[in-house]
């Protein structure tokens, strides 16, 4: 089978691997039909991550192809969602809802070879990993499977911003970022009930037009001081209740904590990167800082009813969509920006 492989600084090619095959009782093996390129991928593209020859890609879904003699909560030719990290199911960090954090579980392409960007992969601890999208039996329609597979990360993860936050009816939130996250995080603060939405930190026609249709009041367009100062009069000088910090750059977090009104929630799911926080700052503010990796496992099965019913609109990040063996192209233009996410077929 063909799978993505890093080779290097912005160097990813298609290559020919073994095919996965059942290695333990709890795996499964799926089919990947649909998966997509991260914004935190591009941090690997980009020399900072994986070791070169490794496996790429973490957002994915398909179909059941052979399951393990103990497997019991999916059949092959079950359409599943394939959560962004596996897990256990059994620990004790699963049974309260942290999978991210699973003793048991890791990263696809880091603690396991197999990765989304290919044709197929290995699943352990399939029943504590993979989610069942529809009855068996049943296919999502095609126009579905982008809101679908949106759930195994990038909506999950803006939704986690928003669940940490404690977002109260009525409330002043601002979404740092622009990117697939961020969209998704505009939405899932509009779904908890926020009163005003502004999104800061996009100069891109396309990407304002779509933050505007996941539900942003105001859009702004600047960065730093001036993008905080833009806040503070949209805002009448009273920031925000919550800030949904969703790139990880030290000067977005900078941005995030400057604009949080004091005794408001700084909820970060961007992948940090050079960030620094002063405790200081957040005691003499009473600042709440919360947030951190999604456990997209929590979340999936809950968001799932939402998306089938058309009520949230997961899919809307992904504007571009490759074939796969069109992986560099789409890597390539999510790293100039010409891509605000890739869907890779």
């Amino acid at each position: 089978m063909r799978a993505a492989i890093y080779n290097g600084l912005r160097d990813i090619t298609l290559k020919h691997v073994p095919d996965p095959v059942i290695e333990q009782p709890t795996d499964a093996v799926v089919r990947i039909e649909a998966s997509a390129v991260c914004g935190s991928d591009l941090w690997t593209y980009r020399g900072q991550g994986a070791a070169p020859g490794t496996r790429i890609g973490h957002e994915f879904a398909g179909e059941v192809l052979a399951i393990g003699s103990a497997v019991e909560q999916v059949a092959v030719g079950d359409w599943v969602i394939v959560p962004f990290r596996f897990s256990c199911g059994q620990c004790r960090y699963c049974r309260s809802g942290l999978q991210s954090s699973c003793s048991n579980g890791g990263f696809w392409g880091r603690d396991t070879p197999d990765a989304g960007q290919g044709e197929a992969a290995r699943i352990p601890f399939a029943d504590g990993t993979l989610v069942k999208a529809l009855p068996s039996g049943e296919r999502p329609d095609s126009s579905l499977v982008p809101s679908l597979l949106a759930l195994s990360d990038v909506f999950s993860t803006g939704y986690h911003a928003a669940y940490s936050a404690h977002i109260n009816p009525g409330d002043t939130v601002v979404v740092v970022g622009d990117g697939a996250v961020g969209l998704s995080a505009i939405q899932a603060a509009r779904l908890l009930g926020a009163g005003q939405v502004i999104n800061a930190g996009s100069s891109h026609i396309d990407r304002n037009a779509l933050a505007s249709d996941c539900g942003a009041d105001h859009i702004v367009t600047t960065r730093g001081e001036e993008a905080i100062e833009t806040i503070r009069a949209l805002t009448h000088g009273l920031m925000a209740d919550v800030v949904l910090e969703c790139v990880g750059s030290s000067s977005s977090f900078a941005t995030a904590l400057a604009c949080a009104a004091p005794g408001g929630t700084v909820s970060y799911v961007g992948l940090p990167h050079g960030v620094q926080v002063s405790p200081a700052e957040l005691f003499s503010r009473n600042i709440t800082l919360t947030g951190g990796i999604c456990p997209a496992r929590r979340y999936i099965e809950g968001l799932l009813p939402l998306v089938l019913d058309n009520r949230v609109q997961a899919g809307v990040v992904f504007n571009n969509s490759y074939h796969l063996s069109s992986i560099a192209q789409a890597y390539q233009d999510m790293d100039q920006r010409v891509t605000v996410k890739a869907l890779i077929r």
